[in-house]
């Protein structure tokens, strides 16, 4: 006689494991894909103030392309605690040094802040070559189609 609204569980949720290859992705477009899938928000049972989303693996990070000059103008601060220990280092540098690094600041930036985006943050896995530890998983490929624009 009435309805009844689903409620989401954690029991409820069916999480896969995706894989993708980012070897000629635009950084951002990339990122806002993987935080799309981490969040969950292509399901149909997504709810904002749970973590609906699905485990992914980002292979090839160190052949990710960007646009513009952001190569040399992109800083990337950090801070070491001490008195004037900010420390900074440009896009072009973190790309030799920890190429993983960038697409997970990307898309740690697009996820919400507090322990919600912490728990999503903690399924994203980035490798820096074609090799990764999640094999036993079973990952399906991803496919991220970019737009020209």
């Amino acid at each position: 006689m009435y309805n009844r609204t689903f409620v989401v569980t954690e029991e409820s949720i069916n999480r896969k494991w995706y894989i993708v290859d980012a070897t000629g992705h635009t950084l951002g477009r990339l990122s806002t894909e993987v935080a799309n899938v981490l969040r969950g928000k292509k399901k149909p049972i997504y709810t904002p103030s749970m973590d609906t989303g699905d485990y992914v693996i980002v292979i090839n990070a160190d052949k990710i392309k960007v646009t513009g000059k952001k190569l040399e103008q992109k800083i990337y601060y950090h801070h070491s605690g001490y008195v004037g220990g900010m420390k900074e280092t440009t896009l072009k540098e973190l790309l030799k040094k920890h190429p993983e690094r960038v697409v997970e600041y990307a898309v740690k930036g697009m996820l919400p802040k507090g322990p919600l985006g912490r728990k999503i943050y903690k399924k994203l896995h980035v490798y820096a070559g074609p090799d990764y530890e999640q094999a036993a998983q079973k990952p399906e490929v991803l496919e991220i189609v970019e737009k020209n624009c």
